[in-house]
């Protein structure tokens, strides 16, 4: 089901989501922001952080496998990895619905300061 998922999302990423990133880009703060936010999501992952980043630390790779398993080892990773879980749920056919991000979320603030 994970790889449906994502498959199908990758394939809309692949279509629609090159003129959604030329879009997305100009709306980006200065170089700056970006920087001290990618800081912040290494120093304590937030559903806000890409999925990449979530997957780099381990206690937060759990909270995805637990709710979104095999998501680190599918095929198209690399073509969604850049993105949040909010950016891709359009693409999921409503597999990763609100809901779900919401209990993602709610496990992430639970875990301890890293």
């Amino acid at each position: 089901m994970i790889k449906t998922l994502f498959a199908t999302a990758a394939a809309s990423l692949l279509i629609a989501g090159a003129a959604s990133a030329q879009t997305a880009q100009p709306a980006a703060a200065p170089a700056a922001a970006p920087a001290a936010s990618d800081h912040a999501h290494h120093a304590r992952p937030t559903i806000d952080s890409s999925i990449e980043d979530l997957i780099a630390n381990p206690a937060t790779k759990a909270v995805l496998d637990k709710h979104l398993p095999g998501i680190s080892s599918h095929p198209a990773y690399d073509q969604f990895k850049a993105l949040t879980l909010a950016q891709i749920a359009p693409f999921s056919e409503g597999h990763i619905t609100d809901e779900k991000i919401a209990a993602i979320d709610a496990d992430l603030k639970a875990l301890p300061a890293q």
